[in-house]
């Protein structure tokens, strides 16, 4: 499933594929190629895909034997997608497991330029570990800090799941200039918990980036996972619940073409000009006493 929203600063195209991902490594990235095609065919020029699109949510567990599935930035995965950003002249955000070295690894994104050239990599910095999110035991806490990337279509910044709850860093991202933030994304229900806490998280979810687009005047792109992933070591699993969405700088959810334009949005909402800078030292404190 692709969704696009049209009209963004550059009048091009946005689009976040969602897909269900499957066990079958080879055929994850083949249907992701294929959305990319199907979106672009669309017009979109930006695109992004879901968290760790390549393989089912290995995260469930702790199991050494997952480190199997990292690969090194360039690798097989941004090779293929190189291509596909080559030959179809669109931006691509690339999510991974990157072996970085022996015993590093990184939760990251690449982004491939519309004539394939590979940008550069965000690690994300904010790692859970929570029930079936245990992600402190295979990723290391991203280095690179919160960066923007100057491709051929737009200024784009490039944030992973967890990472969306924190406004520190959608506020540094457009500080360093970025007019679109894109959100990879695997978040979903533990099946227990979705009757009594369901709609509520996934409000929570996406009024908390919604906000980060009103807060900061930019463009936000979530692309989700769908469906239910079976753990490893058995039980229910969890049940990513999709809702990929992009909204615009007024936090307006973009089905289709949105006429907001993001210098008219800041002008008006001016947040970036009004920012006591001079009040805010206690962020960079864990706690204020």
């Amino acid at each position: 499933m692709t969704l696009c929203g049209m009209n963004t600063p550059l009048q091009c195209c946005l689009s976040v594929v969602q897909l269900r991902m499957r066990a079958d490594h080879a055929e994850n990235v083949a249907r992701a190629i294929h959305f990319v095609e199907q979106a672009a065919g669309q017009g979109a020029k930006l695109i992004s895909l879901p968290e760790l699109f390549r393989t089912p949510y290995f995260c469930q567990t702790e199991d050494p034997r997952c480190f199997d599935l990292a690969e090194p930035v360039p690798g097989p995965t941004t090779v293929a997608l190189a291509a596909v950003a080559r030959q179809l002249g669109v931006v691509l955000v690339v999510p991974l497991f990157e072996r970085r070295a022996p015993g590093i690894y990184h939760n990251s994104a690449a982004v491939l330029d519309a004539d394939g050239t590979l940008l550069g990599v965000y690690r994300k910095l904010h790692i859970p570990d929570d029930p079936g999110y245990f992600e402190k035991f295979y990723f290391t806490p991203g280095d690179l800090g919160f960066r923007v990337f100057d491709t051929r279509h737009g200024r784009i910044a490039v944030l992973i799941c967890w990472d969306q709850w924190f406004p520190e860093a959608a506020r540094l991202a457009a500080l360093r200039g970025a007019q679109i933030i894109f959100y990879p994304t695997a978040i979903g229900w533990h099946p227990a918990e979705k009757s009594g806490n369901g709609v509520a998280q996934r409000a929570a979810w996406q009024i908390v980036q919604r906000g980060h687009a009103i807060a900061n005047g930019v463009y936000v792109a979530v692309a989700n996972r769908v469906g239910v992933e079976a753990s490893p070591a058995g039980g229910a699993g969890l049940e990513f619940w999709g809702s990929s969405f992009i909204c615009d700088p007024q936090g307006v959810v973009l089905a289709e073409a949105s006429t907001a334009h993001l210098e008219t949005i800041r002008r008006n909402w001016p947040f970036l000009r009004d920012r006591r800078v001079d009040a805010f030292s206690g962020l960079t404190e864990r706690w204020l006493d």
